[in-house]
């Protein structure tokens, strides 16, 4: 099956500010952050990446304005990074209105080969990571007491066995219990937590690692017989975001199309 044509925004997310991390480059992060921008959002971006950052930022800010969007490089497993990239929100765009927690790290190791540093790096960014800046994204939420939302994403991989992906699979589950636990919390205020859990969208860092091989093999296994385009997540970040989400939260939304 074909790549179907890309979807043109409608204005959903008029007037409303958004924090996107992992946000440079072609992947889930920067198809979202211009998703938004289309749909009519101010955006801070983050990545740990400052000069593909800044690269993205100056091209955004070209075609959607230089007064809707803003950059601030970001570790997320850095506390006082992830504070900073949440101040940029406040004073760029006079508050913030959505949260999207994209920054994740992968990697491809037999368990029993697999080292104490490669389990805790993706766990810290991963699950970490999306806890720190689900943190800071309440707090402010809560502080600014006009609602909002925070979208997440985890991974069919999270429910999901496959080998050579126990740290991943780990941290991805973490973000959806996460997710859960912060929407209860977070109900009280008018805030709504929503996670999306992709199957397989290609993007060129996944490309670095994980094995062709592999890559094909979970490609035929795809019921369109293709991956998702980045974009295609990010229409479904745009959904949950939005007012027409609504009703929804604590939920975690499956953008696959294989069931087994």
């Amino acid at each position: 099956m074909s790549a179907p044509q890309y979807v043109p925004g409608h204005g959903l997310l008029a007037g409303r500010s958004a924090v996107v991390t992992a946000a440079a480059g072609a992947g889930i992060g920067g198809a979202t952050a211009r998703k938004f921008l289309e749909e009519g959002a101010r955006i801070v971006i983050g990545d740990a990446h400052a000069r593909r950052l800044k690269e993205t930022e100056q091209a955004f800010a070209e075609e959607f304005g230089v007064d809707r969007v803003a950059s601030l490089p970001c570790d997320v497993t850095d506390e006082t990074q992830v504070q900073a990239l949440f101040a940029l929100a406040e004073q760029a765009h006079g508050g913030l209105d959505i949260v999207v927690n994209n920054a994740g790290l992968g990697g491809t190791a037999e368990l029993t080969e697999m080292t104490d540093e490669q389990w805790t790096r993706v766990l810290d960014v991963t699950l970490n990571g999306t806890f720190r800046c689900t943190r800071a994204a309440l707090r402010s939420l809560k502080a600014a007491g006009r609602g909002g939302v925070v979208v997440n994403n985890a991974s069919v991989v999270g429910w999901r066995a496959q080998s050579g992906q126990a740290h991943y699979a780990a941290a991805k589950a973490g973000v959806m219990a996460l997710t859960r636990c912060a929407a209860i919390e977070a109900a009280e205020y008018g805030v709504r937590v929503n996670a999306v859990a992709p199957s397989l969208a290609m993007h060129p860092h996944l490309v670095k690692v994980t094995s062709a091989e592999l890559l094909d093999e979970l490609t035929e296994k795809e019921a369109f017989g293709r991956y998702a385009e980045p974009w295609e997540i990010a229409n479904v970040i745009v959904f949950l975001a939005s007012g027409y989400s609504s009703y929804m939260t604590g939920e975690v939304v499956s953008v696959s199309n294989r069931h087994a």
